[in-house]
């Protein structure tokens, strides 16, 4: 049985890094992708490649349905929505959910995050949560991949970081283990062609957790530049984003990622990227010094 191969945001990051992973890593035939966006001009190049593209508004449970026409695995890559007061990811999620069911779609999988169930400190936690349920609710086989954070997330930080010279935070000695975008993404696409069919929960992280005085430590050994770590509590943390220009609605969000780490919810080390993908993921060390003048300015 041949599987046509459906992925969603198709043209941010995270979506673009699957389907080349597909096509280039895999050789899955073109003729068997779908990419969905909400605009299709953005995908000229995989068109031209062989690739569908079909247009998606999540707002919108029919444009959904219609896009996912014939797939036989849907891949939702959770949108960029957070809309704290509204619900309007969740809400989108659901929508995805119900027109994978009227689609007849045999497996869908979904993009998450680690421990997202109630009692997470990260603002949008419920988001994943919700989607979760739904996805189990809807009676269609699933793969679930919670993806923990993304070693480009540090660009957030340290930039500034290395430049001041301080590292404000509120995450003590919590530890993270930030993996490469990339290795997410070969792993996400190993497991949409695979023929797998049970459903399934893969947290996605990288190799090693460390603390922020020990990514402090690391980012010195590479480029030179000493950086202090300041903890502080949350409330200062979050008065200190928004005095230095981040809006005032998203300030929180960025804090309750610190709170998160502190608490321990994204401590864990998993082995899911390289069992899926057969490949080493990057450590925090080597993206480190890949990325070394963007990060030192």
């Amino acid at each position: 049985m041949t599987e046509t191969l459906l992925v969603t945001g198709a043209s941010g990051q995270l979506g673009r890094g699957v389907i080349r992973h597909l096509l280039d890593t895999l050789k899955v035939p073109p003729a068997r992708i779908i990419a969905t966006t909400r605009n299709p001009e953005n995908l000229a190049e995989l068109a031209a490649r062989g690739v569908a593209i079909r247009a998606a508004n999540f707002d919108d449970t029919a444009s959904l349905a219609s896009a996912f026409k014939g797939a036989d695995r849907v891949l939702i890559i959770s949108t960029g929505e957070i809309d704290l007061l509204h619900g309007k990811r969740l809400k989108q999620h659901q929508n995805a959910v119900t027109a994978a069911r009227q689609a007849g779609v045999s497996h869908l999988l979904y993009t998450s995050m680690p421990n997202p169930e109630p009692g997470s400190p990260v603002l949008f936690a419920g988001d994943h949560y919700g989607t979760e349920q739904a996805i189990k609710a809807s009676g269609i086989p699933f793969t679930i991949f919670r993806n923990g954070w993304y070693q480009e997330n540090l660009f957030m930080s340290l930039p500034h970081a290395i430049a001041s010279g301080q590292w404000h935070t509120s995450a003590a000695d919590g530890r993270i283990a930030h993996g490469a975008r990339d290795d997410m993404a070969a792993a996400i696409a190993a497991g949409l062609a695979s023929r797998a069919t049970e459903s399934t929960t893969y947290t996605l992280t990288g190799p090693q957790a460390y603390t922020v005085a020990e990514i402090a430590a690391l980012v010195t050994d590479v480029t030179g530049k000493p950086i202090e770590v300041v903890q502080l509590s949350d409330e200062a943390l979050t008065e200190g984003l928004k005095a230095a220009g981040v809006p005032e609605g998203f300030a929180p969000v960025i804090t309750s990622f610190d709170t998160n780490t502190r608490s321990g919810r994204i401590a864990m080390v998993t082995d899911a990227v390289e069992r899926l993908s057969g490949k080493k993921p990057q450590s925090l060390k080597n993206f480190i010094e890949a990325n070394k003048a963007a990060l030192a300015g």
